[in-house]
């Protein structure tokens, strides 16, 4: 089980962005692999305190955590779709040189292989809008992706069919131009991408006429995406591996879907529990009634005791939206309305006079409690 990542950092969960930083370039330089060879111990502590950075330091990777633990890194919600994310070491010493913004510390640096390495694609982003019935029980949605996907005249190569890349002699294969210089801390070594190459170690003399030596080429394609009960607007899933292809067959980015909740003709959603405003006559409000009311999986009965004022609000239990991670549901909350006629015939206003005599059919005087709580059921 990963531990928590406060926790890693040895700092609070409301702990500025200055603090995050400031603890993690305390342990990374504590735990850096250069200043502990040999020792495997030292090695799974740098690496761990540069994962639990590298989410703490992202305002949205941190927003997910918080709210979803682990889980929530890598599927988009905890309990759908995986468990979180690995970190290598080479991850690590990436993380440690870019806050750094130095190269390899402390003499010597860590062993990488040579040759290319190839560029990551970029990351997809897309918004999908979901109505409060798919929102309340799930579903599972096509989307489509225009992407950039592998050239299937070159098969992602980027060179010419037929011919091959040859080695960059500026950096001779390894895509990296490395200065060495010292100081009192010891020996500095400064990498940088090769500019002739870009990083790739090679270079390609014959480029492909379909993908002009990209190795890649647009597309578009559907994915089928299971989207959990309870969403909202602004949580977003992560798809990995699902975003473009990177130049001549580098990793995939990710494609990472936004949810947005569509407006409803009939019902407000306030949390997991959704209002609907229900209008009665006078006759209903005073006699009571039964009768029928929408809800989000079709309708259902509702009794209206005599004598229910105006704002009252009726809660019709597990007839709202499933809670994220979930089984137990929210409510639908019934606000009465009572509808006063606009237009009445010579007939209806005898009938409204007569009726106004009687004591019963006034309001209370002086009653101040009675009207509070009808105001705070109107606007609360």
């Amino acid at each position: 089980m990963k531990r928590d990542y406060y926790d890693v950092l040895g700092i609070s969960k409301d702990a500025s962005e200055n603090e995050v930083k400031k603890a993690y370039r305390k342990l990374a330089m504590q735990y850096h692999p250069d200043k502990n060879q040999g020792n495997s111990e030292a090695e799974e502590k740098f690496k761990e305190v540069s994962e639990a950075y590298e989410v703490l330091k992202d305002s949205q990777k941190r927003q997910q955590y918080d709210r979803f633990g682990h889980s929530g890194l890598k599927g988009g919600f905890e309990g759908f779709g995986g468990g979180g994310f690995e970190f290598d070491l080479s991850d690590a010493l990436r993380t440690f040189m870019s806050d750094f913004g130095f190269g390899d510390f402390f003499g010597g640096g860590t062993s990488r292989s040579g040759g290319s390495r190839k560029k990551r694609g970029g990351d997809l982003q897309l918004r999908l809008k979901l109505t409060l019935e798919e929102i309340a029980t799930g579903v599972e949605k096509t989307i489509k992706l225009k992407r950039f996907a592998t050239c299937d005249t070159c098969e992602g190569k980027g060179s010419k069919p037929g011919s091959t890349p040859v080695t960059c002699p500026y950096c001779k294969g390894s895509g990296e131009i490395r200065n060495v210089s010292r100081s009192i801390f010891g020996q500095f070594v400064n990498v940088t991408t090769c500019s002739q190459c870009q990083g790739e170690g090679q270079i390609i003399s014959d480029p492909c006429s379909a993908c002009g030596g990209q190795g890649r080429k647009k597309e578009t394609s559907t994915l089928k995406v299971k989207i959990p009960a309870g969403v909202s607007t602004g949580n977003y899933l992560t798809l990995s591996g699902e975003g473009h292809i990177g130049p001549q067959n580098g990793p995939r980015g990710n494609a990472i879907v936004i949810m947005e909740e569509a407006d409803h003709p009939l019902f407000e959603r306030h949390g997991d529990d959704i209002i609907y405003d229900l209008y009665l006559s006078f006759t209903q409000a005073a006699l009571g009634d039964q009768l029928e009311v929408p809800t989000l999986n079709g309708k259902a009965k509702l009794t209206v005791a005599p004598g229910t004022q105006a704002g009252k609000i009726l809660r019709m239990k597990g007839k709202g939206i499933q809670h994220l991670n979930s089984h137990s549901k929210g409510d639908q909350l019934v606000r009465v309305m009572v509808w006063t006629p606009t237009k009445l015939s010579d007939k209806e206003k005898q009938l409204f006079k007569k009726l106004s005599e009687f004591d019963s059919i006034k309001p209370p005087e002086g009653d101040k409690t009675f009207f509070k709580k009808i105001k705070d059921a109107l606007f609360q």
